[in-house]
This record gives structure tokens, sequence and C-alpha cells, in this order.
């Protein structure tokens, strides 16, 4: 396991650079007279004589990519505040212009196919963004599956809160795809409980069109006064794939991506605690399938449970649940499969499995 430095204080205390990660750093007045061989400078600015050292030592030098609106090689996760810098609740429209909106600009103008100066440096950045989630987690967090269109103002959204609010006092950290609707309301219970006067508070901006005017109101509905821990209870997997869906404010850091497949398959991976799902549209039942396979097939670990909560949904509307009961049949993930309309009984059976 390669060492980490992302502060110069660290540096200029470390009598040993060898097979060392140094992020993001101004180190052009350090003379790096410390064994430097294997060492990755990422982002870093050395002196010619510091690159020469490197050089001869077989470190590899990665320059920062300029006329970017991002940071390839940032070394934590977002919070809402940084990625809705610059936004003023009382101008709706001013969210055009922060980081979250002229990220996604910049995205769409490279196009699905980008040239390879911008593919690696999306790629880059999504690796430290791993790396960063990797950091933040502690234990066997779950996640929380379920629709982006979900309104607030709507009984399934407040039931999302509900089931937030009874995973929150359960103590699990929760994970979200960060987005609207289900991924918003799970993370605001964790956070705040079932807090009427919010619920109407969001209520009078239950959702948002493309322009940023909309989008604007639809955050600004959201407290921003709500608790915090030492370390994150609630953290969200957005992407600026799906840039037209604003991460939302509940949660208390966002791991966002450019690659929409890390994201979804790094979501499921490292929800080792299990997972619930709340009614949803294809990617909702996307991810049972993708779940289930790690599941089935025990690649990411023993299987984790998998709780359909909607009864009707699963089973009648969307047969997800019993197609995947059928495949379980006789091994291990059979036991951790639970359908239920009862919110308590499935966090319940979230407990059960972290014992």
């Amino acid at each position: 396991m390669r060492t980490e430095f992302t502060d110069l204080d660290q540096v200029r205390a470390a009598d040993d650079l060898r097979d060392a990660v140094v992020v993001g750093l101004d180190l052009g007045a350090e003379e790096l007279r410390v064994p430097v061989d294997g060492a990755l400078f990422l982002g870093c600015t050395l002196s010619p004589a510091a690159q020469r050292r490197a050089a001869a030592a077989g470190a590899l030098v990665f320059p920062a990519i300029p006329d970017l609106p991002y940071d390839v090689y940032r070394s934590r996760l977002y919070t809402p505040a940084e990625l809705f810098a610059g936004f003023d609740p009382a101008d709706p429209g001013s969210y055009a212009g922060t980081p979250d909106a002229v990220i996604y600009r910049h995205t769409r103008a490279q196009g699905h196919n980008p040239d390879p100066l911008h593919a690696l440096a999306e790629r880059l950045h999504d690796h430290a963004i791993t790396s960063a989630l990797g950091d933040a987690l502690t234990g066997a967090p779950v996640a929380v599956m379920g629709g982006h269109a979900l309104g607030r103002g709507t009984p399934g959204y407040r039931r999302a809160v509900r089931l937030g609010a009874a995973l929150g006092e359960a103590g699990f950290t929760v994970l979200t795809g960060g987005g609207p609707g289900v991924m918003e309301a799970v993370p605001l219970g964790v956070r705040a409980g079932v807090d009427e006067a919010v619920l109407r508070d969001l209520a009078r901006a239950p959702g948002f069109g493309d322009d940023a005017e909309s989008i604007g109101r639809w955050i600004a509905a959201c407290p921003t006064d709500l608790p915090t821990w030492e370390r994150p209870r609630t953290i969200g997997l957005p992407t600026w794939f799906y840039g037209h869906e604003p991460p939302n404010p509940a949660c208390e850091l966002h791991a966002k991506y450019f690659a929409n497949s890390v994201r979804e398959d790094g979501l499921l991976t490292i929800a080792t605690g299990g997972i619930i799902y709340t009614p949803g549209s294809a990617g909702t039942v996307q991810e049972v399938f993708q779940d289930y396979c790690q599941n089935h097939y025990g690649s990411v670990g023993p299987a984790a449970p998998m709780v359909f909560l909607g009864r009707d949904f699963w089973v009648d509307e969307v047969p997800a649940a019993p197609l995947v009961q059928r495949l379980a049949r006789g091994r291990e993930a059979e036991r951790w499969i639970l359908v239920t309309d009862d919110v308590a009984e499935a966090v319940e059976f979230m407990r059960e499995y972290a014992g």
C-alpha cells in the first residue's frame, strides 16, 4: 500500500518518499533530498533540479492538466457547499455558475467520446474519487436504491424519509445515488428525521426542469443546517453523466463521478451491509440484477441482504423479486432476500446481518 501525501508539512517531515504518492502540492521550493524511488507526483510543481532527481530515481511525474473546471487529482470527496459554491438562494438562476453546473456543461461539450486528454483527465478524477471514498467509509455501509423521479410531498417520498430516519437511528452509514427522489429523501431522513416543517418547505419545490432557475429553487428549498458527524453517515454517489439531475443537498458528502458505469458498480460493491430497493424504473431494476450477480457468484465477498421494499411493486408490477428468489434457491444468498412493506422489518433485517 502506497503512502499518500496531500500536505506540504507531511512531505517536509518525511525522511523517505520511496513509492509514495504526492498529490497536488507546490514543491517548487523544496529540494527533495530524501529517497523518491518509485514515487508518484500527481499534479505537483517541482523545481528543475527536483524533476531531474525524480527522473533519475524512477519516479513518475504527472503534471496538472490545464484549462479544466475540476481538480483531476483531488484527494477528498465533494461537499454540497463545494458543488454549489456561488449559489445564492435569493437568485435561483445563479446555479448556472456553480462548479456543478460548469463541470456538467464542460462534460457535455466533450461528448460521449472525449479526446484522449479529456478522457484521461476524467478517468484520473474518478480514480481519485474512488480512493477518497475508501478513506471516508468505515464499517459495512448500506445502500438504498430507488426512483429519481419521486417528487417531494408524495407518499413515496415520505416513506423514503421514514426509511432514512430508521436507518439513521439504527446507526448505519447510508449510501444513495446522490440525486433527487429517493436518493435525497433517505439521507434527509438520516440527518433530520421525519421533520414536518422541513417536508412542508420541500413540497413547495417538488421537482425541477431543465433550466438553472428551477434547479436553483429545488436546491434552495432544502435546509442547509442539517446535522453532521465526525465520520460521514450519508454519502451520495451522483454522476455528471446524468448532469441534468443535480446532486442533492441532503447528503453530507458526494463522490461525484464522470463515468456512470464506474459509479454504479462502485456503489453496489461498497454497500457491504446490503441494499434496500424501493420502487424505481429501469435503472433500479438494472441495479437489482447487477447486485444479485455479485451475491450469486460471491465476486466481491459474502452474499449481503437484498431487501425489496414494496411488495406489490416488486412482486406484481415489476416482478424482479420472485426472479431473484428463484435464482438464489439453494444458495447462501437465499436467506438474505426479503420482500416486505414494513420499514421496521427491513431495517431489522439489515441489523440482523450486521450482527
